[in-house]
């Protein structure tokens, strides 16, 4: 799994950060978390084919967070993308796409399914799960947590007993369910160890409420905006210090702070006053990758 962060920026963008985007790839899958402005030439840039993008996650639907959009499905089209993208978001996004699907004129248009989502698990496969929060922002906004399924290995010091190494029987021992092998049982407890999936935790634009607290708890990752200091705190976002205590509070085991405010030349100060409250804390900045 590989997290790389293609624009860090807050409503407005700088000589340095682009606008809103992380990109997960996750066994050669790509999701989108936004498509903020110019988020297409940030992954031209990296070297991230955009026909890599599966899914968009929106957060909400302010500019700085999905101006980019038109953008992917323009290059998607002009790439020749067979597949459908799938773009999931808050209420009002399929009459908020639409609006700007009408707005120009694009000669390939791709496969797109629209769902509007609000809270609780709402994609999953054999590999990983994806569920929403909503958060509390002057837009519908949602929280998104990536949880990769758990897995099983084979505990071949055990299996070796029994002299069971290499057999299609695996599979079900893999698959949670004991198994019977030249007359020895053996139970899933003890042929295999339990690998925990990862969870990543994307809280983006909101005031700070402690039900938050309980979507993130225990994640591997919680990636959030860290936008303010709190000597210029505003409600409709979270400062360093409060992102930092979501992180302590909800016993995550690293918090990354992105969309920082233009007003910050440096972020040394929102690094300092995070770092304070949760130590295992990093800042984001464009094309940084984080491979888990």
């Amino acid at each position: 799994m590989k997290i790389t962060f293609l624009g860090t920026t807050a409503m407005v963008p700088t000589r340095e950060r682009n606008h809103s985007s992380i990109y997960l790839e996750y066994k050669g899958e790509g999701i989108l978390i936004d498509a903020g402005e110019g988020t297409q030439r940030q992954l031209r840039i990296k070297g991230i084919p955009v026909t890599k993008v599966k899914k968009i996650l929106i957060t909400h639907w302010h500019g700085d967070h999905v101006l980019g959009l038109l953008g992917i499905i323009q290059s998607l089209g002009a790439n020749h993308y067979t597949e459908t993208l799938n773009i999931f978001g808050p209420k009002g996004s399929k009459e908020y796409l639409n609006h700007l699907l009408k707005g120009v004129s694009i000669r390939h248009l791709i496969n797109l399914n629209v769902e509007e989502i609000s809270k609780g698990i709402f994609f999953k496969n054999e590999n990983y799960k994806l569920e929403a929060f909503p958060l509390k922002h002057s837009a519908s906004c949602l929280a998104y947590k990536f949880i990769e399924n758990d897995k099983r290995n084979i505990n071949l010091d055990y299996t070796k007993k029994f002299g069971l190494e290499k057999d299609p029987i695996l599979g079900k021992l893999q698959k949670g369910k004991d198994i019977v092998y030249d007359g020895h049982k053996i139970s899933v407890k003890q042929g295999t160890i339990l690998k925990k999936g990862k969870v990543i935790s994307f809280v983006i634009d909101t005031k700070y409420f402690k039900e938050i607290n309980k979507f993130v708890k225990d994640s591997d990752y919680l990636i959030s905006e860290g936008t303010l200091l709190e000597e210029h705190k505003n409600p409709e976002h979270l400062t360093a210090k409060e992102a930092a205590k979501m992180a302590k509070d909800s016993k995550v085991k690293n918090l990354i702070l992105t969309h920082f405010s233009q007003r910050y030349k440096s972020v040394d100060e929102l690094e300092k006053e995070a770092k304070a409250v949760f130590k295992n804390t990093k800042l984001a900045y464009d094309f940084m990758e984080i491979i888990i």
